[in-house]
């Protein structure tokens, strides 16, 4: 049985992330659902829970896309239902009829796609399929909520009888308006609405002359509002059939009401089930935004996370465009314990809480920013002690609270525990505080719990070191600039860099020396050679990262030669080939020619015949029959390859293209340089030329080269300056 205190689950912000899931929730009760996600109490509701988000996600790769699942809560038409005598609203069955539509969809659909979804249909397959209540509502309510006229026999001619009395007090009305209008009674208006009565506009002083029932009168009394006698009887009929509408309407929502009724359990279970649909829905577009996937679960105790982020902080990063730095780190079953150490700031906790957060969220049923490789196990316990607990209701210090806490791990830990704890031992007095807690690690050690603490007690890191299944690990740190560098480095302790960074930030070199002097030498020694090994560790990071790097830039070479190599083999085959077609066709040619000779020699048209035919079939018996399907493999290789070649042939016309363009450029911007003014003595060539020569004279225009064997008359125009003649 899994049990995690609520606790553990706020000290690793797991009800932010249950928040940020019900952000994708599209249902008032499936939202109310995540905020209340917790961990799965056995392994096989968790690796359900897990193979239901992963099916959801997997589904938008898939041509079969999930249905809709969204609905209106019908918790106050449940609960009416459970009262007797109790009729339901028009609203509420419209309500009813699309949630068990929506799951009748749903149940189906997974019931046709179980291969696919197998925990999905899993999930669906326990509720009820039926279409009794759609399509008793369905008979009775249309598309647009309203009764239907067919919905009973005295409904549908209740109805009818309406609409001839509608049609009645219609021409009545229009009969008595065109009547009264002729004799000059009604006013410019004619007619008027009260009360949502049609009645006559008529003048004050012919009201006695109209019969009918005086509904009203204008502000300044000339007009008199009168409904036709005609009218009136019709409207009185109307409102008699109009009250036995209404009531067969609730005789028949009291039936559709009594039909449902016992439905109740399963409109329940239909609601029940979309909101959890809901929330897996929730967790799969949640793993989309922060790259969640599902490592590989297994049966052995180990965890090992590769490329792993912390979930809250790589949404926000995202958000805001800055970068998010992943951990890796491996528990197992001989390095269960790991103690981390070094400098604030370096990213100690944030690694404690992203290895507790992920491990919740797996056992939530929620996918995991990390790499794929990745293994986890599941653990029964996790237990956490983050952060200032500093109770004020109980009083209690922060050192007691921790100790309460310590109490706490020491009753509940064993070997299918995961324990995480910050800054482990402080708030008493380091040399009494750190034994204590040195005491409480080999307890853990002893009941072989898995677990990952961060300290900055010497004495801690001692004890990692010599304990076989315990490992110090420290956050790397800059040699040069002590900047952080957000990365975990398993098998050494992570010194404080306590005096380098006070001299750093400016500290007087005299008092970090006092201070020294003030510290047992031993553990200055201690601490040095750690922050020496750091830095050593930091400078042999980047040898190889800049190896690694030469290393890929070698093999991205050696891919391309390869690749040349390969081009450089099919040209000389292709070559090859054409020569040997060449040869051949030679070979024929000659023989065709020394027959043609024999023939202009003895004019023998029988012997050259047979000779030409011996060639033929010689020829025929090399050539191998091919079937229409070789045939056209033949014809699309070869298409293929003109097509290659077209290809390449266009490359090198474009190629060739933009060469010519930046050779005119050039031109463009040498011609619109200004030229320089040649003198005599001035060594010249000719434009584009690459002979030198010398200007002995120039004379209109012209100029005299000397070319030391030769020498040339040429328009200074032609002429480009080499080198301007030494002063």
């Amino acid at each position: 049985m899994i049990k995690i205190a609520e606790k553990t689950l706020i000290d690793l912000e797991f009800p932010t992330v249950c928040e940020q899931i019900s952000q994708f929730c599209i249902t008032s009760l499936g939202n109310e659902k995540a905020l209340n996600i917790t961990p799965y109490s056995t392994g096989k509701k968790t690796m359900f829970g897990l193979n239901q988000t992963n099916e959801y996600v997997k589904s938008w790769q898939q041509d079969s896309a999930i249905p809709n699942h969204g609905f209106d809560s019908i918790d106050r038409e449940i609960k009416m239902l459970g009262i007797e005598e109790v009729v339901l609203e028009l609203a509420s069955f419209r309500k009813i009829a699309a949630i068990s539509n929506t799951a009748n969809t749903q149940i189906k659909f997974f019931n046709k796609f179980s291969e696919l979804y197998p925990a999905l249909h899993e999930t669906t397959a326990e509720v009820e399929y039926t279409k009794a209540i759609t399509d008793k509502t369905g008979e009775i309510i249309n598309r647009f909520g309203e009764i239907k006229d067919e919905a009973s026999p005295l409904l549908q001619q209740t109805r009818r009888a309406m609409n001839a009395v509608k049609g009645k007090i219609n021409s009545s009305f229009t009969a008595a308006l065109s009547r009264y209008n002729q004799y000059g009674y009604l006013d410019e208006i004619r007619e008027s609405v009260v009360e949502n009565v049609r009645v006559l506009a008529v003048s004050a002083m012919h009201r006695k002359k109209v019969k009918g029932s005086i509904l009203g009168n204008s502000k300044t009394g000339s007009i008199v509002y009168i409904q036709p006698e005609a009218t009136m009887m019709h409207t009185r009929e109307l409102n008699n059939l109009e009250y036995e509408e209404k009531e067969e309407i609730n005789r028949i929502l009291k039936e559709l009401t009594n039909f449902i009724r016992p439905y109740r359990e399963l409109l329940q279970d239909y609601q029940e089930l979309l909101s959890e649909i809901d929330v897996i829905s929730a967790k799969a577009k949640y793993a989309r935004e922060i790259n969640g996937l599902l490592p590989k679960i297994t049966k052995d105790r180990e965890l090992h996370l590769k490329d792993a982020y912390h979930p809250i902080l790589l949404r926000s990063n995202n958000r805001k465009g800055e970068k998010t730095f992943p951990q890796s780190i491996e528990l197992k079953k001989d390095n269960r314990i790991i103690v981390i150490s070094g400098p604030n700031a370096g990213g100690k906790s944030i690694t404690l809480k992203t290895v507790g957060l992920l491990q919740v969220m797996l056992q939530s049923g929620i996918l995991l920013p990390v790499h794929e490789y990745s293994r986890m196990c599941l653990f029964t316990r996790i237990l956490t002690d983050i952060g200032d607990n500093q109770s004020i209701e109980n009083h209690l210090s922060t050192y007691s609270y921790r100790l309460k806490n310590m109490n706490y791990f020491l009753r509940k830990c064993d070997d299918k525990t995961l324990f995480l704890i910050d800054e482990f031992g402080t708030g008493s007095d380091p040399e009494l505080g750190g034994a204590l807690a040195e005491t409480f690690l080999e307890v853990f050690y002893e009941r072989e719990s898995f677990g990952i603490l961060t300290t900055h007690y010497t004495n801690l890191k001692m004890l990692a070191n010599e304990l076989p299944n315990m490992t110090n690990a420290n956050m790397m740190f800059d040699s040069r600039t002590l900047e952080p560098l957000f990365r975990l480095q398993l098998g050494e302790a992570g010194s404080s860099f306590t005096f380098e960074v006070a001299q750093k930030n400016g500290i007087p070199y005299s008092l970090i020396n006092r201070s020294k002097k003030k510290v047992e030498r031993g553990k200055i020694r201690f601490d040095k050679s750690i922050a020496n090994l750091q830095k050593e560790r930091s400078k042999l990071q980047k040898t190889t990262d800049s190896l690694k790097t030469k290393e890929l830039n070698a093999a991205k070479e050696k891919d391309r030669l390869e690749e040349i190599n390969s081009r450089v083999q099919q040209k000389l085959e292709s070559y090859q080939e054409l020569y040997d077609s060449n040869q051949r066709l030679i070979y024929l040619g000659q023989k065709i020619n020394d027959l043609s000779e024999k023939y202009f020699s003895n004019k023998k048209k029988k012997e050259l015949l047979g000779e030409f035919l011996k060639i033929v079939e010689i020829e025929n018996s090399k050539r191998k029959k091919e079937t229409s399907k070789e045939k056209q493999v033949k014809k699309a290789k070869e298409k293929k390859v003109l097509q290659e070649a077209e290809k390449k042939v266009e490359e090198i016309r474009q190629r060739k293209k933009e060469e010519k363009k930046k050779v005119e450029v050039e031109k463009q911007k040498e011609a619109n340089k200004p030229k320089a003014i040649l003198k005599v003595g001035d060594r010249v060539r000719l434009e584009n030329g690459k002979a030198v020569g010398s200007i002995d004279t120039i004379e209109k225009g012209k100029a005299t080269v000397n070319y030391g064997m030769f020498t040339t008359s040429v328009s200074l125009d032609q002429l480009e300056l080499v080198q301007a003649k030494k002063k």
